[in-house]
């Protein structure tokens, strides 16, 4: 779902947040990989993180479905690439990959979460989804989306979020990257679930401290 909607709809509810990690196919980790290995992977986030953990590797854009990505790691044409847990749990195949602890490489705002999008005058669904709203998972999410938000990023972007409920406060942890890893601006704060401007903080602390190469890559709103 787009960092940015159209006010007519609105994320009503969500569920129960799946593993927010990514897992490596081809190799039991990443140090164990070969100078010069190949990732496939079409995210910038990834790309950037893998090349900030080892700059001896290289990235290339990898598509298609799981089933097609694993056949390329089979064939050799790609050493190793990245998929979410939570896609290969919810595919039954829990034990594929090596698991890329979140201490490693933060996953990207909102993954491993489901989402329920209503038009926003729709007093009624809002009413019924309430019912099967998971707060803490809503407003976590939230909070990341807002970070993303404030930084003006989007999936294009080298950009990762994690909010986690700890204590009644929301522990947000964001880092915004170069794409080639060189530079890796990262930090973290905690909050009430009710302080909305707080992702907003933490965006101007990130930028305060990065290059003007890494600045351009995003647009405060």
């Amino acid at each position: 779902v787009e960092t940015i909607r159209p006010p007519e709809f609105c994320i009503a509810a969500m569920l129960p947040r799946a593993d927010v990690r990514d897992r490596l196919i081809g190799a039991a980790s990443l140090a164990a990989l070969p100078v010069g290995a190949i990732i496939g992977t079409s995210s910038p986030r990834r790309a950037a993180q893998i090349c900030a953990i080892r700059p001896d590797l290289l990235t290339a854009p990898i598509r298609g479905n799981v089933a097609t990505r694993l056949g390329k790691i089979d064939s050799g044409e790609f050493d190793a690439t990245l998929l979410a847990a939570a896609g290969l749990d919810r595919l039954s195949m829990p034990d594929t990959g090596a698991v890329i602890e979140i201490t490693d490489m933060l996953p990207a705002a909102s993954q491993g979460a489901v989402g329920m999008e209503v038009l926003t005058g729709r007093e009624d669904l809002l009413t019924m989804l309430a019912a099967i709203n998971h707060e803490t998972t809503y407003n976590c999410v939230m909070a990341e989306r807002s970070f993303l938000a404030a930084l003006g990023g989007s999936c294009h972007s080298p950009v990762a979020a994690l909010a986690v409920m700890e204590d009644d406060q929301i522990w947000l942890r964001g880092e915004i990257l170069l794409e080639d890893g060189s530079e890796r601006q990262s930090g973290e704060m905690r909050f009430a679930p009710a302080d909305i401007h707080a992702p907003e903080q933490l965006v101007d602390d990130l930028l305060e401290r990065a290059s003007d190469a890494l600045k351009r890559l995003f647009t405060p709103c």
